[in-house]
């Protein structure tokens, strides 16, 4: 099967989208908005078939899942995205040359990005929101298990786009087979950057077989460090938010480093997470410390196997380390870059955690629950970049532009 027509109609509709002005675009993602809530019970039918065909107990069905208020707070995103000033046009550089030419860089959109996702039809919405505000075209692959919501909720973008006479090639959602995805990985000179949200798997496959650009969007195995200074009740809401928020996703705490002056305390830090039955996979010092003080049946010995883990459940790997080189050290090796941790109330040891650790978020005294581009005042996000070229961290308007130069003249020549 041949794909060249999705991509050959995505770069038209790319011509056609430097023509909309930052009113229609924001008119057009409040539409969007708008229907998603309108049309509320028609996505959530859709996303039932999915759901249906899911085990509840794979790690994926909480992504996969949509709910009245996660519909609602997508809109409230979309929403947001309309209220910040358009990263499109802006004068990066200006300057004027002895020889008379007048040179500009002028902040431009990437042109066509191409999403490739699993079992999480809220990037439909949000790729599509910060595509469309930052005068991209959005080519989505997403994944077999979601594939009845994503339908749906393309057709929703796509009945506001015909609404505004504004061409629906804007956002394309390819077949959810992996011929086309094979098709996305080769579409070279028609599809400028690729962008791979899901598993390491999907991630490291995407990364090596690409043709074309690729952002990474890692995932996210996290890390809190309890310094010897942590004051033990911020510990345990941190711990608690860190990893029973939501499991499923990438800012989800895995492994809780303390320090071994703090074991006393350890018991009364993670004693809520019992309340949600979290697992715990203990070295030998914590083991020692949470046998008989926290529920036996949740209580395991840790193997080498549960560090560098990124579960997506609700399990938590413990390490306890002696001082804070030990803690580094640990988190240099299993990190995967994305949101690292420490509770203190030594301003030296954060001082050292922040510049030490090299992660896309580093937190001082917070949850990494935080390490979303809503929560950082960027409205949606596309991902969440661990990488250090072009863009670390939430992927949002500005991450999804280039830049060209302007250069203007009267008739130089150049004569060496």
């Amino acid at each position: 099967m041949s794909f060249n027509h999705y991509f050959d109609n995505a770069v038209a509709a790319s011509r056609k989208m430097a023509l909309l002005s930052n009113d229609t675009i924001n008119d057009i993602l409040t539409g969007v908005a708008a229907a998603a809530v309108a049309q509320t019970d028609y996505i959530l039918a859709e996303n039932k078939k999915d759901l249906d065909r899911m085990d509840k107990d794979d790690p994926k069905y909480d992504r996969l899942k949509l709910t009245a208020e996660r519909i609602q707070g997508i809109a409230n995103d979309i929403i947001a995205v309309t209220k910040l000033k358009s990263p499109l046009g802006n004068i990066l550089d200006d300057r004027h040359l002895d020889n008379g030419l007048h040179i500009s860089k002028i902040s431009v959109p990437l042109g066509v990005v191409g999403v490739v996702y699993e079992a999480r039809p809220n990037v439909t919405f949000d790729v599509f929101a910060l595509c469309f505000k930052t005068g991209n075209v959005a080519v989505l692959k997403g994944g077999s298990d979601a594939d009845h919501s994503n339908h749906c909720i393309i057709s929703i973008i796509h009945r506001v786009l015909e609404k505004n006479n504004v061409d629906v090639n804007c956002a394309t959602l390819l077949p959810a087979d992996r011929e086309a995805t094979h098709a996305l990985l080769n579409a070279v000179g028609k599809v400028d950057v690729l962008i791979p949200r899901g598993s390491q798997g999907l991630i490291n496959y995407v990364r090596d077989n690409s043709k074309v650009p690729v952002i990474e969007t890692g995932a996210g195995i996290v890390h809190t460090y309890i310094a010897p200074s942590a004051d033990v009740a911020k510990a345990a809401a941190i711990v608690f938010n860190a990893k029973t928020r939501r499991v499923s996703v990438c800012n989800a705490l895995d492994c809780l480093l303390i320090h071994s002056s703090q074991l006393n305390t350890l018991a009364a830090i993670i004693q809520p997470l019992a309340d949600k039955q979290v697992i715990i996979y203990a070295d030998e010092p914590a083991y020692a410390i949470l046998n008989g003080n926290y529920p036996k049946e949740l209580l395991q010995p840790a193997t080498t196997e549960h560090f560098g883990a990124e579960f997506l459940d609700y399990k938590l790997a413990i390490k306890t380390v002696t001082d804070i080189s030990e803690a580094l050290a640990h988190i240099a090796k299993y990190s995967s870059k994305h949101s690292e941790a420490i509770i203190t109330e030594d301003d030296a040891d954060a001082n050292r955690f922040t510049i030490a650790v090299d992660a896309a978020a580093v937190y001082v005294n917070a949850s990494t629950a935080f390490t979303d581009g809503a929560q950082f005042g960027l409205g949606a996000e596309i991902g969440i970049s661990t990488q250090k070229l072009h863009a670390r961290g939430p992927m949002a308007l500005n991450e999804l532009t280039s830049y060209k130069w302007l250069v203007k003249g009267n008739g130089q020549i150049r004569n060496s």
